[in-house]
C-alpha cells in the first residue's frame, strides 16, 4: 500500500507530523492539506497529547504548494477524495497552514533543507523552531505573480521586523538559517540531520510540564499580541487564575517539596 503523504505518529505525549512527499520536495497538495488539518485537530482532541513536532521527510522540508495542484483546483478537477474534500471545504487550506486554525497545544518545527513559500508560511504558525544549518527560508510567491495567502504578509513583519520582512516578501529572496535565527524567526540552528532530535528534546521538556499551564501561557502569548499592556494583563490574569486554582497547581509544588517528579493530570 502507498504510504500517506503525511505521517502522524504519537509517541507518549508527543505527536510527530511528517510531510511525506520527498520526491516532490514535500510540496503540498490536497491530501497533505487535509491530513495536516486532521493532525492538528487530533492534537487538540487527544488529552494524552501535549505537544507536536512538524517536520519533513527527505532533504527538503517543504517547497510550498504544488503549482500543478493549484491548476487542478482552478480547473475543478475531482479525481480523488482529497481534492473533492478540499473543494467542498475551501477553508481547509488556510487551517492546515496554521493561519485560521491553531491548536491549543504547542507545535515545534524541525526543518532541514529548503523551506520556501508555504514551507515558510506554515513555520510562522508554529511556536518553537529548529533548523539544520544548511536550511534556507523564503516567501517566494511574488516571483510567480502570486500572493502568500497563508499569513506571511501580516505575520512575518511581526516576527522579524518590518524592513527585513518587506525585503523577503517583495523580492522572494531566501535567508539562511543562521540569519533567520539572528532575526528571531527561528530558535535554534543545529548540525544538518539533527533538527528532529533537537525538536524532540524540546518537546519532551514541554510535555513534562503542567499541561494546563502550558496551554494557558500559549493562549496568553497569542491572545495578547499587539494589545495595550493593561488590556493584555486582563487576559493574562483570567487565564492565569484558572491555572492557579487547579489540582496541578497543588501537585507541582508538593512534588517539588517531596523531591519527586510531579504527576500532572491536566485538571
Amino acid at each position: 500500500m502507498t504510504e500517506p503523504l503525511v505521517l502522524v505518529e504519537a509517541d507518549g505525549p508527543v505527536l510527530t507530523v511528517t510531510l511525506n512527499r520527498p520526491e516532490k520536495r514535500n510540496a503540498t497538495n490536497a491530501e497533505i492539506l487535509c491530513r495536516l488539518l486532521d493532525a492538528w485537530k487530533r492534537l487538540d482532541a487527544d488529552d494524552t497529547l501535549r505537544v507536536a513536532i512538524l517536520t519533513g521527510r527527505g532533504p527538503v522540508f517543504c517547497a510550498g504548494m504544488d503549482l500543478a495542484e493549484i491548476g487542478r483546483l482552478r480547473a475543478g478537477v475531482q479525481d480523488n477524495e482529497w481534492i473533492v474534500r478540499l473543494q467542498d471545504e475551501p477553508g481547509i487550506s488556510l487551517a492546515a497552514y496554521l493561519k485560521t486554525y491553531r491548536p491549543t497545544k504547542p507545535i515545534i518545527l524541525a526543518a532541514e533543507g529548503v523551506a520556501r513559500a508555504g514551507g515558510t508560511e506554515i513555520l510562522q504558525g508554529t511556536d518553537i523552531r529548529v533548523a539544520g544549518e544548511s536550511a534556507v527560508f523564503g516567501v517566494t510567491e511574488v516571483q510567480r505573480g502570486l500572493f502568500p495567502m497563508a499569513g506571511s504578509a501580516v505575520r512575518l513583519r511581526r516576527q522579524m521586523g518590518y524592513a527585513v520582512a518587506a525585503e523577503m516578501l517583495l523580492t522572494g529572496a531566501d535567508i539562511p538559517a543562521q540569519r533567520a535565527r539572528e532575526l528571531g524567526l527561528i530558535n535554534y540552528v543545529v548540525p544538518d540531520g539533527s533538527a528532529l532530535a533537537k525538536a524532540r528534546e524540546i518537546a519532551d521538556r514541554i510535555a513534562a510540564n503542567g499541561p494546563l499551564a502550558v496551554r494557558a501561557i500559549l493562549a496568553t502569548l497569542r491572545e495578547t499580541e499587539c494589545l495595550p499592556e493593561a488590556e493584555a494583563f486582563g487576559i493574562e490574569e483570567a487565564l492565569g487564575r484558572e491555572v492557579m486554582a487547579s489540582k496541578d497547581a497543588v501537585e507541582g509544588p508538593t512534588a517539588f517539596l517531596e523531591k519527586r517528579p510531579p504527576n500532572f493530570v491536566g485538571a
